[in-house]
């Protein structure tokens, strides 16, 4: 792995916990000399993130829609900050830039983001690992609704098991750096089977 895509929100969110994770998360990254990617903004974990890594010596490349960047969110400081159209632009380029995505705390945008790259995962249109930083609990009922879903024959627990989950940013990248992706179907029936 080269870089490390962080999904995550361009709010604070109500704890401390979430900042104080975007911090050690990038620095971990940083630390390990993998650049980090991220949606180009400089406020919120977004900033928090892309601070944190830069301090720590590592590479940060942003990704902004212009429509943000004129509303002048975007991070100025950055090692390249790319500019698209549309947030469609802006998740395709994340996923061609990276190696690996994290998501921490954020938003339907990071909701959005971290769903994407997961469900391409299933269809074997990449084989990078995805991972869930599950920072004071803020996932809890988002896992125990994914695990709904493969106990209720919508995902197959082979592709749940793709989403590395963890509390811990070094047990992530460590897992990160030893993922296989599946080799199965992302269909638990055909049509014809039912």
């Amino acid at each position: 792995m080269k870089s490390i895509c962080v999904f995550c929100g361009s709010n604070w969110g109500n704890r401390d916990d979430y900042k104080k994770a975007a911090t050690e998360l990038s620095r971990e990254i940083a630390s390990r000399g993998y650049k980090l990617v991220y949606g180009g903004a400089n406020v919120g974990l977004m900033g928090a993130c892309a601070d944190a890594a830069l301090e720590a010596g590592g590479e940060v490349i942003g990704i902004l829609p212009r429509a943000l960047q004129d509303k002048e969110v975007g991070h100025t400081g950055l090692t390249e900050l790319h500019l698209v159209d549309s947030m469609h632009e802006r998740k395709n380029l994340m996923v061609d830039l990276s190696d690996g995505f994290i998501s921490i705390p954020g938003g339907a945008g990071t909701m959005d983001e971290m769903f994407e790259v997961w469900t391409q995962g299933m269809l074997g249109w990449h084989e990078k690992p995805s991972a869930l930083m599950n920072v004071a609990g803020y996932y809890d009922d988002l896992i125990a609704f994914l695990g709904k879903t493969a106990k209720e024959g919508f995902v197959r627990n082979s592709h749940l098991d793709m989403m590395i989950i963890d509390t811990d940013a070094k047990r992530i990248l460590d897992r990160m750096e030893s993922y296989q992706a599946p080799t199965v179907s992302k269909w638990i029936k055909k049509d014809s089977e039912r």
